[in-house]
């Protein structure tokens, strides 16, 4: 189903049609009718389907449509992490290029004038505010925060901000809100926790369900089986050349993950590390540089594995196995996102055989186990009923060697948010009859699709990382004041109508007219979470 079959405004339609997305992911094409609706849904997809694009394009139509004149807090999205709520807002700063709408970022850390720019986002009547839990929770106590006025309530990764300990924190966010709204759900599985939550605070939800809990089918995946000490010249062997696509590195232990850059970048190649111990600014900068092209190789904690939507990453290294399946699949889902192709390894040494084969039962999938390279040595034999973590503490070789491998904790720090996008929503739902009739049957024609290494499909959902569509991004967005960037709006608002002139939709009169002709190298996009 494409994206102009949908009751979206012409302004949303001119944003897809700019960033080249055509054809919609499953999970949109079942949600976003059901939300354009008013109906509050419950949605479960694997990640990387496109469910942020699920919640985003019908929200962003809503508030179009009808305005924020009261200058109030209209809809608010409670994520678990920081990184993910900068990946939405860029999002909404995408498709949302030729919409007056703002947006206002909040999450911890950082200093006073990271706190008091959310408080004048939030204060001034933000279209759209994306929130981390406990930071919300602090501006509710001390900023005079009012959500009475809240039409639209997302909870994205619900799933992950349970696990997270969020639960009490959410139903507190609730407490302030009018019952009477549309809330929305998505979660990358539904236990019954989750349809506890769901039961709580939605009214009669629809259920999507897309996928649940398995990885994407065009991950190629594989694992080698071998000692602890063996893994580094795994590592070593993987990097001898340059690698032509983008790569992840995942390790549970921010330690390890400096040890495997600095071995990394030894070997003269482009890697950074991302861990807590980074400062906020150095963390969105070494993002930034990897959406960008910047760094060819990211070795990161699970800080990244989910939520965050980067184009062209053909290969995910599991330096070590996660502690959970779930987790498995949120990190491997960071590759062959929409319509693309990627490789994942896994490297399991002796103790982690029996967590490495609860994940296989999990996708209900035997995978392939590799060769080890030559010069490694041999591995051991992987017998998951013998070697399942018990009584292995940190050995290596042939079982007698202790282990040389780095420990280390997990991630914390949180840093502040922003403020930004365009000015008021405008008001009145009387404007979109007067233009409904004006679009043209043909719809937005195909996008010539750069082609990779990995055969990526351009369907990330986001803005490209040129910034070229986005305006302002979060990182840019003002800190005094909170005041609305207009951006760069004016002269390409302008310009976008004779585009729209060229497009227009005949809805029901087939065959009259000429359709336009379709851009060469075809391809078509969609979005992507």
């Amino acid at each position: 189903m494409r994206f102009d079959e949908l009751d979206l405004e012409d302004e949303i339609l001119d944003g897809l049609y700019d960033m080249h997305f055509e054809e919609m992911t499953p999970v949109q094409e079942a949600a976003i009718p059901i939300i354009l609706e008013g109906r509050d849904i419950i949605g479960c997809a694997q990640t990387g389907t496109g469910k942020t694009a699920a919640y985003t394009l019908p929200l962003l139509n809503r508030l179009l449509i009808e305005g924020n004149e009261d200058n109030v807090v209209k809809s608010l999205i409670i994520v678990p992490t920081r990184e993910l709520a900068q990946q939405i807002d860029q999002q909404f700063q995408g498709f949302g290029y030729y919409l007056p709408i703002s947006t206002t970022v909040v999450y911890g850390g950082g200093d006073g004038k990271g706190w008091d720019a959310q408080k004048r986002g939030m204060l001034m009547g933000s279209d759209v505010v994306i929130a981390t839990p406990g930071r919300m929770i602090a501006h509710l106590q001390n900023s005079g925060i009012d959500l009475s006025h809240v039409e639209c309530l997302i909870l994205d990764e619900a799933d992950r901000m349970l696990d997270m300990g969020f639960s009490d924190d959410i139903m507190k966010i609730v407490s302030y809100m009018p019952r009477e709204r549309q809330t929305i759900m998505f979660s990358a599985t539904l236990p019954p926790k989750i349809r506890e939550l769901a039961k709580t605070i939605l009214r009669d939800p629809a259920e999507v369900n897309i996928a649940i809990s398995k990885p994407n089918e065009a991950i190629d995946q594989s694992a080698y089986v071998c000692y602890e000490r063996q893994k580094l010249g795994i590592v070593r062997s993987m990097f001898a050349e340059p690698l032509p696509y983008k790569t992840i590195v995942f390790s549970s232990s921010k330690m390890k993950v400096k040890e495997l850059a600095h071995i990394l970048k030894r070997m003269k190649l482009n890697v950074a590390a991302m861990h807590s111990d980074l400062e906020q600014a150095q963390r969105e900068e070494v993002m930034l540089d990897f959406k960008n092209g910047k760094v060819d190789i990211l070795v990161a904690t699970d800080i990244v594995a989910r939520g965050i939507d980067i184009e062209d990453i053909g290969l995910v290294i599991n330096y070590d196995v996660p502690h959970d399946p779930e987790d498995y699949i949120h990190r491997i889902g960071r590759t062959a996102r929409a319509a693309a192709t990627g490789a994942a390894v896994t490297f399991v040494n002796e103790e982690e055989q029996g967590k490495f084969h609860q994940i296989e039962k999990f996708i209900e999938k035997e995978i392939r186990k590799r060769e080890l390279p030559e010069e490694v040595g041999s591995g051991p034999v992987y017998d998951p009923a013998v070697n399942n973590g018990r009584g292995f503490r940190g050995r290596g070789g042939s079982g007698t060697g202790r282990n040389r491998g780095s420990g280390g904790r997990g991630d914390g720090k949180r840093a502040d948010g922003g403020h930004s996008g365009g000015g008021r929503g405008r008001g009145g739902k009387g404007r979109r009859a007067g233009r409904r009739g004006e679009r043209s049957a043909d719809g937005l024609p195909d996008a010539a699709v750069a082609s990779s290494a990995c055969s990526v499909d351009s369907r990330s959902g986001v803005a490209p990382a040129d910034g070229s569509l986005v305006g302002t991004t979060q990182s840019e967005a003002p800190r005094e004041g909170g005041a609305r960037n207009e951006g760069n709006r004016g002269e390409d608002s302008r310009g976008s109508r004779d585009r729209r002139r060229r497009r227009r939709r005949r809805r029901g009169k087939g065959g009259e007219g000429e359709a336009p002709e379709k851009t060469a190298g075809g391809g078509s996009g969609g979005a992507e979470e």
